[in-house]
């Protein structure tokens, strides 16, 4: 069974920063893309972030790029994903995602199997 398991979503302010994790069990981690959608109140889900099974390729949603900054330790079967000067509209519940590829390639929620439960991040202003 395929578990995706997130952690260290919380309330903050507009400006701080927050990191994320991602735990996998229940396949071979380090063979596979990694990736993280969030989705706000009333909206659909949205692409975050990929990150390539070697971690070496990175792909990042125009309204986080230079904040979010998404790493993998496949020693630990783990994904980060550190966010920096959050905005409220940052609000959401972030999930991680995993990917059937080792390589990025342009996805949306549909192409996604394995989802964690999400956690959720709220940026006052």
């Amino acid at each position: 069974q395929v578990q995706l398991v997130e952690s260290g979503g919380g309330l903050v302010q507009a400006g701080d920063s927050l990191r994320l994790s991602c735990e996998v069990s229940g396949r071979p981690f380090s063979s596979y893309a990694m990736a993280w959608f969030r989705q706000a109140p009333g909206k659909e889900r949205e692409f975050v972030t990929h990150i390539s099974w070697s971690g070496g390729t990175t792909k990042y949603a125009d309204p986080v790029k230079g904040r979010f900054t998404v790493t993998r330790d496949n020693a630990k079967n783990t994904v980060y994903l550190q966010m920096s000067s959050l905005k409220p509209e940052d609000t959401a519940v972030y999930y991680c995602a995993g990917d059937n590829y080792r390589e990025l390639r342009p996805i949306t929620a549909g192409d996604i199997t394995y989802w964690g439960r999400g956690t959720l991040v709220m940026v006052s202003s």
